[in-house]
């Protein structure tokens, strides 16, 4: 067992070494500091936003201070489609999207919006197959056909509906409300299987959307609803966890191939790491969000099993509109990880 002072001294000898190879991370001269610039939408304290800086925390300590990931939350540096955009052509290293805002750069990501295509039980064998297997080499070929390279596959959490005004529970109750959704294709068809009006609105103008009537609903995860102080216009919610996301985070393929082979091991140590982190606090910060709710007096229905089965069988043939853009053998592989 290591004690606290042996891993200080690993630490500082790994950092020795560093200084004594000559700054061998540097890109241009012998002691350059790598700069990668980190964009995501997510709001602070948020669960995604709380593993991106773990993971700049890791990558600065690993590299002693030779790789700085800056991050920039908030859709400060532009929404997800147009911060990977830049990701793509090369003009920033670093962007994080949420999985239906992927659907803009492949349809075969739509995979994961698909309505309750996963479930909490499941969770586990879906991240072992991304971090380590099938499905994550898939996903490795994918991006690299679109010159992006995936670095962590951050646990976004389910998406449930809120409303500003009108209660909400079985399905009946969803008819004709104004809902806000990405620009994903299955997030459109999913509301309308459930009688809803898709209205697609950017992250960042969503709360003003709900503020001013423009929408009357949205589906998002307590927990970013909360961050991003939604509470403050919601008065409704319902437990449909009709979708479940990710967050990918893509390097740019052509920058991650020039980097360093030292400074690759690194930042994927410092990735794999955060993610475990960052996929342990989801649940806690989502019961926290949840309770938050309760506090200021928004009404959560809590779906009966009757319902939840109405949900579902409403949306299951959404899945039948997608099956000539995403491959038979994507389908297979998600159904199979999960039995």
């Amino acid at each position: 067992m290591f004690n606290t002072n042996t891993i200080k001294r690993g630490i500082v000898f790994a950092c020795l070494l560093l200084l004594v190879s000559g700054c061998q991370l540097g890109r241009h001269s012998d002691c350059d500091v790598i700069k990668i610039r980190l964009a995501h939408p997510m709001a602070p304290g948020n669960n995604v936003t709380l593993g991106y800086e773990k993971f700049a925390e890791l990558v600065n300590k690993k590299s002693c201070g030779k790789i700085v990931v800056e991050v920039y939350g908030s859709s400060m540096l532009g929404s997800d489609r147009v911060a990977m955009e830049s990701v793509q052509r090369g003009s920033l290293e670093m962007a994080s999207s949420s999985s239906p805002n992927m659907a803009n750069f492949s349809p075969y990501f739509m995979i994961f919006d698909l309505p309750y295509i996963t479930d909490i039980k499941y969770q586990q064998k879906i991240y072992d197959a991304l971090d380590n297997g099938s499905l994550g080499s898939f996903f490795d070929r994918l991006a690299e056909e679109i010159n992006l390279k995936p670095i962590m596959f951050s646990e976004y959490g389910y998406r449930n509906f809120v409303t500003t005004g009108q209660p909400i529970s079985s399905v009946e109750t969803l008819k004709k409300l104004k809902v806000r959704v990405t620009a994903s294709p299955v997030e459109i068809e999913v509301a309308k299987a459930l009688g809803m009006s898709p209205t697609p609105i950017a992250w960042g103008e969503t709360y003003t959307a709900m503020q001013q009537g423009t929408v009357d609903a949205e589906g998002n995860t307590f927990s970013l609803l909360t961050d991003s102080k939604h509470d403050e216009v919601i008065r409704y919610a319902v437990d449909s966890r009709h979708n479940y996301s990710m967050h990918i985070l893509m390097v740019n393929k052509d920058y991650w191939k020039q980097l360093p082979a030292e400074a690759k091991k690194i930042i994927k140590e410092a990735a794999d790491e955060a993610l475990i982190y960052q996929r342990s606090i989801t649940a806690a910060l989502e019961k926290k969000a949840e309770q938050k709710f309760i506090d200021e007096g928004i009404k959560i229905h809590k779906l009966t099993p009757e319902e939840l089965a109405e949900y579902k069988a409403k949306t299951r043939p959404v899945w039948d509109l997608f099956t000539s853009k995403i491959p038979a053998e994507l389908f297979t592989m998600v159904q199979e990880i999960q039995q």
